[in-house]
């Protein structure tokens, strides 16, 4: 980085310099000036002169670093440095045409126009110089930014995730217990499902987002170890469009909605329930239904540690563009809706571009 910066500032003096050369040369000839080779000698030496000193003016800034200074500090300071350059190129410049005898008389007294107009040049340069800088600070500045929101959203989603796994287990491992004394051979059914789940659950813990498809493969892996436990009082019905399966949404997002409607909708019904899920592609948006037996509390549509655990982890992916509804409908049914857009990266995703750059 270090290099490639300093590559940057020698083409901009080595090439800023030489540009005034041409223009000089230029605004010469057209205002019919003779173009010499002494003259163009005395130019290539004025530019030799304004480079050395610039640069030294240059390391002498970031020695004392006066860039990190407030501007108010800053301004006084800078323009003492281009009067003591202007006056070093002056000088410079004089020392050589009074080695080589090539002085004028009127070159010999001192001359506020050119020295003025010296002044000016180093001036330009100073002004770019700190505009540089402070354009390179603002930079880096929205880069360290950008990095550290990349790092907060990837710690939220390790914690977010650490706390969905235990969530589901505790929730599994109380299912397989009712059913140790009951029956023990469909215990031992209920324990081979489980591990497909958490086989599962392990592998989505190493990725931001999963196919859907990968999604429903673990939700019918639960169901079919929650209807080992809950029999005919739990009925299950996919309503899946087939293009929406190798759409990308968060792992084990379904599975918690899923979750919550069997724990707080079909457990709590003494004649059990129905639990829908339905995907389709709708208005530029990837549509997740869960619909379930029950109704809804509205303390649990507040605090319900998967709904919350749902919202945050949409919010962090995905910004204010996907959105998560749940609400009752009718009496005797409760809906959770996903939205995720089709079209747009997960914000996560679109911070690490950025930071590539």
């Amino acid at each position: 980085m270090f290099r490639r910066v300093r590559t940057y500032y020698w083409w901009c003096q080595i090439g800023g310099w030489m540009a005034f050369w041409m223009f000089s040369t230029l605004v010469s000839y057209m205002y019919g000036q003779r173009i010499t080779l002494q003259s163009l000698i005395d130019r290539t030496v004025f530019i030799l002169a304004g480079i050395g000193v610039t640069h030294a003016f240059r390391l002498f800034i970031l020695r004392h670093q006066w860039l990190q200074l407030r501007l108010d500090r800053l301004i006084w300071r800078m323009l003492m440095g281009v009067l003591v350059s202007s006056v070093l190129i002056t000088a410079t410049v004089d020392a050589y045409k009074y080695a080589f005898h090539l002085m004028t008389p009127q070159e010999k007294s001192f001359e506020f126009g050119r020295f003025f107009s010296i002044f000016i040049i180093v001036l330009i340069w100073s002004l770019i110089y700190i505009l540089w800088h402070y354009v390179e600070k603002e930079r880096r500045y929205q880069l360290d930014r950008l990095r550290l929101e990349s790092l907060v959203k990837e710690l939220q989603l390790k914690t977010i995730k650490s706390q969905l796994n235990p969530h589901f287990i505790f929730n599994a491992l109380n299912s397989i217990r009712a059913l140790i004394e009951e029956n023990p051979e469909r215990a031992r059914e209920a324990v081979t499902e489980l591990s497909n789940i958490l086989r599962n659950s392990m592998q989505a813990e190493k990725v931001e987002t999963v196919s859907l498809e990968n999604e429903i493969t673990m939700v019918r892996d639960y169901l079919a170890l929650e209807m080992i436990r809950f029999e005919e009082r739990l009925q299950v019905k996919f309503n899946i469009d087939p293009e929406t399966l190798p759409l990308p949404v968060p792992p084990l997002m379904l599975q918690t909605l899923v979750e919550n409607a069997v724990k707080h909708g079909i457990s709590r019904a003494v004649q059990g329930g129905c639990v829908e899920i339905m995907s389709r592609i709708h208005a530029g948006f990837l549509e997740i239904v869960v619909r379930n037996t029950g109704q809804l509390a509205a303390a649990y549509s507040v605090q319900g540690f998967g709904l919350q655990s749902t919202r945050q982890r949409l919010e962090i992916l995905y910004g204010s563009r996907a959105r998560f509804q749940i609400a009752n409908v009718g009496d005797h049914q409760v809906e959770a809706r996903v939205q995720i857009p089709l079209v747009e990266e997960p914000v996560f995703s679109q911070a690490d571009k950025h930071l590539s750059i």
